[in-house]
């Protein structure tokens, strides 16, 4: 039986500190996504393309056929072109998807897979620091499919707002937030396939019933106090009235709405990281 002395040259190893304690974050995040932006740049052109092709599909397929049947469409206090109304949308869903892709897919690949995080965290880089670069890397790589699109739509002459220079920080915010709660998801996925269900259940119904495609206003009283919260309404209700050359109603509702959701998100994803790369 060990004696007190010896308790005392020998004390019990210390707990480790809870999942959910609070961010340690520094700029060792910086080189991180600097070295996603590397990869990326050898294959910028066709993950481009890979990016904006089924949005810009999209598009074209339902904002011209779908549009010649439904004509206009009300929206803010006007009747709007439905390839107007449906673009100012699908930009928005573009940003969740590219980011959401990037946080889960790329993102499992280099965490699980490739074992790159690993070989990270073999350097002074933490993991806080490592799921914090992630989150903005698949933020600012939307950001980049985004911007291809919106500059195609302009070549189209579907809207020529002065404020759409705006949509373009939004946007970033908005897959800034997707990409946390992507996260979330990644953190427990213990191969793609997991995935499947995170589209399946959370973003395939975010996408048709916050105002993608059709006037929320179509949906019962319930269902529009439901979609009042969703992220994807809030970027939508922030972008689309740029596109009609309006401004929001209640932006900082929509804004934090986006905020809540990331803050919330890249906590939630970093416990769930922490408690990974623990067992």
């Amino acid at each position: 039986m060990p004696t007190p002395a010896a308790n005392a040259l020998n004390p019990a190893p210390a707990e480790p500190p809870s999942v959910w304690h609070a961010p340690r974050l520094s700029m060792r995040w910086w080189p991180v996504f600097q070295r996603n932006l590397l990869v990326w740049r050898k294959l910028a052109i066709p993950s481009l393309l890979a990016n904006i092709g089924e949005p810009l599909l999209w598009l074209v397929a339902f904002g011209y056929g779908l549009g010649a049947m439904v004509g206009r469409v009300p929206t803010h206090g006007q009747e709007v072109p439905y390839i107007l109304f449906l673009a100012s949308g699908s930009i928005c869903m573009s940003a969740m998807n590219a980011a959401s892709f990037e946080a889960l897919y790329s993102a499992f690949s280099r965490m699980h897979v490739q074992k790159t995080w690993d070989g990270i965290l073999n350097t002074p880089v933490q993991l806080d620091d490592v799921v914090l670069a992630e989150m903005l890397w698949a933020g600012f790589k939307a950001l980049f499919s985004v911007t291809a699109i919106l500059l195609v739509m302009l070549g189209l002459g579907i809207s020529h707002s002065p404020k759409l220079i705006l949509v373009l920080p939004i946007l970033l915010f908005t897959g800034i937030t997707f990409a946390s709660l992507a996260l979330v998801f990644n953190a427990k996925a213990k191969g793609y396939d997991f995935f499947t269900y995170y589209f399946a259940v959370f973003l395939s119904p975010m996408m048709f019933l916050s105002g993608v495609f059709f006037p929320r206003e179509q949906l019962p009283r319930f269902a529009q106090a439901i979609t009042d919260w969703l992220p994807l309404t809030a970027a939508v209700e922030l972008v689309r009235p740029l596109f009609l050359d309006q401004w929001p109603e209640h932006p900082w509702r929509h804004l934090a709405v986006l905020v809540v959701y990331a803050v919330a998100g890249f906590w939630v994803a970093l416990a769930f990281t922490r408690q990974r790369f623990r067992a």
